[in-house]
């Protein structure tokens, strides 16, 4: 899947260390990362997200979401060789599913554009990536992680629905409606990303679990939006957070039935 090699030493030879890419001190990869960044108007927190991008990653994907601003002349400004991709439909997951497509790197970052999330901690998502992880998860809960823009409500309506998850798929979370994660390519061609809103971060989490990947969870801390407001409504999308952990679980249970039922068990049957 991936080649790792720690920094080499003066007895290397210089040329292996030139089919790396190194991210740190201490360790080099291999793969390409392409980070993919989900906009609409946000051309005053575009410098503050750009700034913190290693610089070592293999591509940006901005997906515009028909901004009325200076949105993308701004990103292509801070990262010249930015893909730039026009968001077909509306909504998060629409842009998130339209970036995944246009990215070429074999790991996959999702990072917001509201100058929440901090790109110098990609290199502990690509680090656990490396290290055997599928998906790599973003918390704000886990020890080490933080949050400076949730009120008490959104955070005790993100503990409920993430304790429903875990109890109702077998996951270990302590964060769900996150959207700074990680992941290997290959892992979309099992979650068969299939929303268009804010609740496509959970979909992401229960679909990865009910695929059998192996999840990491990265300890990450949200700043607060820097400019503008967010589209996010607490109720609206909570509710609608929770439609997707119910309808997940119902096609869980209809799976179970068909592969329980006689039917099923004479075909396999006649196959043996």
């Amino acid at each position: 899947m991936s080649s790792v090699l720690r920094t080499p030493g003066p007895d290397r030879e210089p040329l292996l260390a030139a089919h790396y890419r190194p991210i740190s001190s201490h360790l080099a990869i291999t793969p390409p990362v392409s980070v993919v960044i989900p906009a609409m108007n946000e051309a005053e927190n575009l410098p503050y997200v750009f700034k913190t991008l290693p610089d070592w990653i293999h591509e940006v994907v901005l997906v515009d979401g028909d901004s009325t601003d200076d949105t993308v002349d701004v990103a292509r400004s801070l990262w010249p060789d930015v893909k730039v991709v026009a968001q077909r439909g509306k909504g998060k997951g629409d842009a998130l599913i339209s970036g995944f497509e246009a990215a070429s790197g074999d790991i996959i970052v999702m990072v917001d554009a509201d100058g929440s999330a901090d790109g110098n901690e990609i290199v502990s998502y690509v680090s656990a990536l490396v290290s055997g992880a599928d998906f790599a998860k973003g918390s704000r809960f886990a020890n080490g992680g933080g949050t400076d823009d949730m009120t008490l409500i959104r955070k005790l309506g993100n503990w409920a629905l993430c304790t429903v998850v875990n109890r109702k798929f077998g996951a270990r979370y302590t964060d769900l409606c996150y959207g700074y994660n990680a992941f290997w390519r290959h892992c979309l061609d099992k979650i068969d990303l299939d929303c268009t809103g804010f609740e496509v971060e959970t979909l992401m989490n229960i679909r990865v679990v009910k695929a059998g990947l192996k999840v990491q969870e990265i300890p990450s801390h949200e700043y607060l939006r820097i400019h503008g407001t967010s589209n996010l409504r607490a109720v609206r999308d909570g509710l609608r957070v929770l439609r997707v952990i119910l309808q997940e679980r119902s096609n869980r249970r209809a799976l179970r039935r068909i592969r329980r039922s006689p039917l099923a068990d004479s075909r396999r049957g006649a196959a043996s």
